[in-house]
């Protein structure tokens, strides 16, 4: 099968099928039996099945295709046994017995569809916004909950109760496991983008701790949208992998060995990863000539002037300038302003930009964003308006709470004094 080597020991087999597989195939059994925690209990089953029966039967020539069928028997099995206490299960378990083999897809294209509409389902807007990172990480990367909690700083029975109050809602609201239809898609395909950001954003960026970035988080959104965009080569969904490759393509150069924020001004360049800005900035291309793109195309036009920029000073600000007018026109924010704001800084100089941040912040926008009072003590310290830079930047030291941005602050500080 795709995607697994030949180890000759059965169990070796069923290692390797589970690593390639397991989520395959507890996605179409979501589909058939219409339920999560069933479809979880069958995966575990059919598995444990394979380890017992292939050493003694030898390993199917359809591995995926016995799972899902062992795993559907299971399932019947475990709705009879609880029909004792509910009659509906019955019947449900006859209705499933009675259907088709047909139902059990033999070929890649029908089990990528069933994936599809697992993280439609996960990410249906129905459900609160970190019930669907969580229930994404869990169900469709296949995540433990502990993996979950350690990824967002948060405890293991606080993930648990979202995962199970997100499936609660999914069976009492009746949201369907299928792809939206193409009338719905733009919207649907919006929250299912906007997870994915999410998790990478707080790989990327993490929101607080020790550490500026995490490295595993990151990557499970990159592969999360790598699988999106091989299942719907939609023009965002191009966009928002080509973002995310061409900002990942940078990691490396980010942090000091001890841990210090380094800005894009000042980062070895040497160190960004070529092969990511390449994959990347194709894909930019791929997307912009669609012209049906969004704000996740724009941004990851951004991401590429810098990345193919071969330096610092040979940077294009008016295209970045642009570009950030145009995210501005399609998706208006006062992050998106005040990013253009510093981009017009570097192409006009601080004052320019600084004018437009004091705008943003007078009329009340951003006052408890950290990034917008650091962006306005960096120009103020370039302009040598040492006191307005001092008071921007113990703002921000008040409001950030990731410490190697903290450490970054305190050092723009003492070197005011």
């Amino acid at each position: 099968m795709s995607g697994i080597d030949s180890p000759t020991n059965p169990r070796d087999v069923v290692d390797a099928v589970y690593r390639a597989e397991s989520r395959r195939v507890f996605a179409t059994l979501v589909r058939m039996l219409g339920d999560l925690d069933l479809a979880e209990e069958a995966v575990h089953e059919a598995f444990t099945s394979a380890i017992e029966q292939w050493p003694r039967e030898g390993i199917p020539a359809n591995p995926r295709a016995w799972l899902v069928s062992a795993g559907r028997f299971k399932a019947i099995d475990v709705m009879r046994r609880r029909a004792r206490h509910d009659a509906s299960l019955a019947e449900v378990a006859d209705q499933l017995n009675r259907k088709s083999r047909d139902e059990i897809p033999e070929d890649d294209e029908r089990i990528e569809d069933d994936r599809l509409r697992l993280i439609f389902t996960c990410c249906h807007p129905a459900l609160p916004a970190e019930a669907r990172v969580a229930l994404t990480l869990r169900e469709v990367c296949g995540l433990t909950t502990e993996e979950i909690a350690r990824a967002f700083f948060s405890s293991g029975s606080t993930i648990a109760q979202r995962i199970v109050r997100a499936k609660s809602k999914i069976k009492s609201a009746g949201i369907p496991y299928k792809i939206p239809s193409r009338s719905d898609l733009p919207d649907r395909l919006d929250a299912v983008l906007q997870v994915i950001y999410l998790v990478f954003n707080e790989g990327y960026s993490a929101s607080s701790g020790d550490s500026l970035t995490r490295a595993d988080l990151s990557a499970e959104a990159i592969r999360l949208g790598e699988l999106l965009l091989e299942l719907l080569p939609e023009p965002e969904v191009i966009g928002l992998v080509a973002l995310m490759l061409l900002q990942e393509s940078r990691r490396s150069a980010r942090t000091a060995a001890n841990g210090d924020l380094i800005l894009l001004e000042e980062q070895d360049r040497s160190k960004w990863n070529r092969e990511q800005i390449k994959h990347g900035a194709a894909l930019v291309e791929r997307a912009l000539s669609s012209r049906r793109f969004g704000p996740y195309t724009v941004q990851a036009a951004i991401a590429a002037v810098h990345a193919l920029a071969p330096s610092a000073a040979a940077t294009d600000w008016a295209e970045i300038v642009a570009l950030y007018g145009l995210l501005f026109r399609i998706e208006p924010s006062a992050i998106v302003e005040l990013n253009r704001a510093v981009a017009i800084a570097m192409r006009d100089g601080p004052l320019s930009g600084l004018k437009l941040i004091d705008a943003i912040l007078e009329r009340g926008d951003l006052v408890d964003y950290h990034l917008a009072h650091s962006a306005r003590g960096e120009l103020c310290r370039r302009l040598g308006q040492t006191a307005d830079a001092r008071a921007a930047f113990e703002r921000a030291l008040d409001l950030a709470k990731q410490e190697p941005e903290r450490r970054f602050i305190q050092r723009r500080l003492s070197d005011l004094s």
